[in-house]
């Protein structure tokens, strides 16, 4: 398995654990997280596919500034949004609490996310192997 693809199943690993609330004893700010984490695993997958190593950052803003320098990005420029749930309500303090429709939400712009980085590298693939046809 190339390295890529190791971050994308992580990605989808964070997806499935996000989509997963079968307690109230979970709370949302925790699934956000998680829904924040497999769109940050997914961006950095993308970069690695396009042999870029990637910031540090859980900050998603900053990744998706990379990001745009291979490809663009247009349709999850909304990923951004998520970068809160791994700074502000990672722990507990003073922020609004994060309502059921923020976390449908969350889950929503991740799942999105990391569908659209799966299709684009399959794409990139089908490029990759129509230009070595060429030759």
């Amino acid at each position: 398995m190339e390295r890529h693809e190791s971050w994308i199943n992580r990605a989808k690993s964070s997806l499935e654990v996000a989509g997963t609330r079968n307690s109230d004893l979970i709370y949302y700010e925790d699934l956000c997280y998680q829904a924040q984490q497999a769109a940050e695993k997914a961006i950095k997958g993308m970069l690695i596919y396009f042999n870029f190593e990637p910031q540090f950052t859980h900050n998603i803003g900053i990744l998706l500034d990379e990001l745009q320098a291979f490809i663009n990005i247009d349709e999850i420029k909304d990923t951004i949004k998520l970068t809160k749930y791994a700074i502000q309500t990672r722990y507990p303090g003073e922020y609004d609490d994060v309502t059921k429709e923020d976390y449908k939400e969350s889950i929503t712009i991740a799942k999105k996310c990391v569908e659209w980085i799966q299709k684009e590298i399959i794409e990139e693939e089908k490029k990759k192997a129509d230009k070595n046809h060429d030759i």
